[in-house]
């Protein structure tokens, strides 16, 4: 087990009290380190230099009154040489606790103090229940960038983010939690930049308390990292007013050195041996195909996480976040992945996260890598099975259908899924143990999954060699733009279908920016470096993409308005109690489905029955009916549950929501075009 009593949190970077400020930074293996108070009129010339001092627990430290708000400084560190280190007296390192950096050209950059003062105005996180949250995956400046409704100098900016168009659009929508692609600082590929492209998602951080500069307007740029900060505070706040939380994605997994032959900024000069996972020959264990993984099997690494989530919980409200790669996170000692790893277990015990949202990508690209169910239970976890599984029913299985005349599938994996994915997540946080999504930032966007066979990545520079292969996509009989307006019509009902699954299945449903207004990214899968109209939200609606808006805007109100969408714990067959709804399945005669529905690939129509018990006592019910094959059927609504009338609220077939006035009866047959799905509201 490895040894967790280290410094008390908080106590790492510079602190200031009394008029004097403190510097720790941790090493095991630098002879020495030095604080570097730098001139303000240069600051790439050092105009003070403090020895710092070894102590207990290899943390190195220096007081000097030179350390307060608004000081730029920086640190140089010596130590042995051989293939496990990289130190270099000639380099200024930023400090890996620091909490404002500067970036002065590619390779060079300084930390600046700051105090991190800020009026709140008495306005509290949401804490939103996990079962009512619907995620919002959105890139900090991608959101915004194409928004001409906002003045041009905040537009894609942390200001945008707290913009009264922003919020209105994502209430407006129905999101109550927008996840933040990373926006920890981070620095660009050298291979990218000499191709003129960028590293747009920032996966690529080198430090974890900073904000990322690019993303605030050139006033507060130009103003310090201080302004930086009271910027992007000032928009969690405003989101927060609104009842909207906000999430990062965070990159602990690794770092932008990279692997051998990588540059020098911060943790690699200061203890390249300690930091990063590597053999005695100095060769990285990579686990994260990014060149280098943090070493979670050294305490001082765990503990440099753990305060960075403390300062973004505490010092900036963040109120949740999903962990990149985490599988990397919770390798131990021997790189072997363990949920019971001290970085997992000191998330579940600090008090500091009691009610902070916690959710993992739970894979990486090492051995014993793909981790899905594998977490604690406070972890709520991606479901890539979901996404698979959602993609192969209303895509390439129609697909298949047509091709060879039977679909490869029934719909027993499609009944698991939107049941919470059970077989999977069966541990006390039930269904919202899972976060179910059809699309994210990597792979198609829904637009692209409905229209390409294959991905289009031509524009990323690698000869589309980049980006996955497998995405269980249908174009629906015509490759990308142009399609006949018959194909069109397809693809838009199979881009609903897919949506509404996801809002009507127990879990947390996530979607992508974008993908509320039929986002298309012209077939690329890996949009990573593309800064550009293809991956910003698109601001310039036609009818279609307001259409399909509208439309999910109905589907998150439903989803709010019955929590029968939205169970907090797995289903029962038989009664709804206090503790948990009744689930029946039906199929298309309007009977129990039996073994033989079951595993029949060519049972392609079901009914979900669900059954909530209010809090005073009533009931509210709902009946799903779901049909996936292109022959349009008839489907008997069941009558052995003891009402007499079904209310329609929605019909995927048709392009906008219709009022819900149409009543049918129990136990009569109502009609389906191919590829649809209806919600009917009980009567009781």
């Amino acid at each position: 087990m490895l040894n967790l009593d280290l410094p008390t949190p908080g106590t790492m970077g510079v602190t200031i009290q009394d008029g004097l400020g403190t510097i720790r930074v941790y090493s095991a293996n630098a002879t020495s380190i030095q604080l570097c108070i730098l001139d303000e009129a240069d600051t790439r010339t050092a105009k003070e230099v403090i020895e710092l001092t070894r102590g207990e627990a290899d943390i190195w430290a220096a007081t000097t009154g030179n350390l307060k708000p608004g000081t730029r400084y920086a640190l140089r560190a010596d130590g042995p040489k051989g293939p496990r280190h990289g130190f270099n007296t000639n380099l200024f390192l930023i400090d890996p606790y620091a909490r404002g950096v500067v970036r002065e050209s590619a390779r060079e950059y300084h930390c600046v103090v700051v105090d991190g003062e800020f009026d709140w105005q008495g306005v509290a996180k949401p804490n939103i229940p996990l079962d009512e949250l619907i995620v919002y995956e959105a890139h900090a400046r991608g959101l915004t960038r194409g928004n001409t409704d906002l003045p041009d100098d905040i537009r894609g900016t942390y200001a945008a983010l707290g913009h009264p168009s922003t919020i209105e659009h994502l209430k407006r929508i129905g999101v109550n939690a927008v996840e933040l692609l990373p926006i920890h600082m981070f620095i660009s590929e050298p291979r990218l930049m000499n191709m003129g492209l960028i590293n747009y998602w920032g996966y690529n951080s080198i430090n974890f308390f900073t904000p990322h500069h690019r993303y605030a307007t050139p006033a507060a740029i130009k103003a310090g990292p201080a302004a930086i900060l009271t910027e992007l505070k000032t928009a969690i706040r405003e989101l927060h007013r609104n009842g909207i939380e906000v999430l990062l994605d965070v990159v602990y997994n690794h770092t932008a050195e990279g692997g051998g032959g990588g540059l020098t900024y911060s943790y690699r000069g200061l203890d390249n041996s300690s930091y990063y996972r590597m053999d005695d020959n100095g060769h990285f264990h990579d686990t994260t195909g990014c060149g280098n993984s943090l070493d979670f099997g050294n305490p001082h690494v765990i503990h440099m996480v753990l305060e960075s989530l403390r300062y973004w919980t505490n010092e900036l409200q963040i109120d949740g976040y999903r962990f990149d790669l985490a599988t990397t996170l919770a390798r131990n000692e021997i790189n072997h992945f363990d949920p019971n790893h001290p970085l997992l277990q000191a998330i579940v015990d600090d008090p500091n996260f009691a009610d902070t949202k916690m959710i993992v990508e739970p894979w990486d690209v090492g051995l014993g890598g793909w981790q899905t169910g594998g977490f604690p239970d406070r972890f709520s976890e991606w479901n890539d099975r979901y996404r698979d599984s959602v993609r192969r029913f209303w895509l390439a299985d129609i697909a298949t259908a047509r091709n060879s005349g039977n679909h490869w599938n029934g719909v027993a994996d499609l009944a698991t899924r939107l049941s919470g994915s059970r077989d999977i997540f069966n541990g006390p946080s039930g269904p919202v143990g899972g976060v179910n999504f059809i699309t994210a930032h990597d792979g198609f966007c829904l637009r692209d999954l409905v229209s390409y066979d294959v991905k289009h990545n031509q524009s990323n520079g690698e000869s589309n060699r980049d980006g996955t292969n497998g995405n269980h996509s249908f174009n629906h009989g015509h490759e990308g733009t142009g399609a006949p307006d018959e194909i069109r019509v397809q693809r838009r009902k199979a881009a609903r279908n897919m949506m509404a699954t996801m809002l009507f299945s127990a879990g947390i449903p996530m979607i992508t920016a974008g993908d509320e207004r039929y986002k298309t990214q012209s077939g690329n899968n890996n949009a990573y470096c593309q800064d550009n109209v293809m991956s910003w939200v698109n601001w310039k609606l036609e009818r279609q993409n307001r259409d399909f808006e509208e439309t999910f805007a109905y589907l998150t109100k439903l989803r709010h308005e019955n929590p029968v969408l939205r169970p907090k714990t797995f289903g029962d067959f038989n009664t709804a109690t206090e503790e948990h709804d009744m689930v029946k399945w039906y199929n298309s005669a309007g009977e129990i489905m039996t073994d033989e529905n079951w595993h029949d690939a060519e049972c392609r129509t079901l009914t979900r029955y669900t059954e909530h018990l209010n809090s005073d006592g009533s009931r509210s019910s709902m009946l799903l009916v779901i049909h996936g094959s292109e022959k349009a059927t008839e489907v008997v609504l069941p009558s052995e549950l003891g009402f007499e009338n079904y209310q329609l609220l929605w019909n995927s077939a048709y392009d906008l929501p219709k009022p819900a006035t149409e009543i049918t009866p129990a136990g009569a047959a109502v009609k389906l075009t191919g590829t649809s799905m209806q919600l009917f509201k009980a009567i009781w």
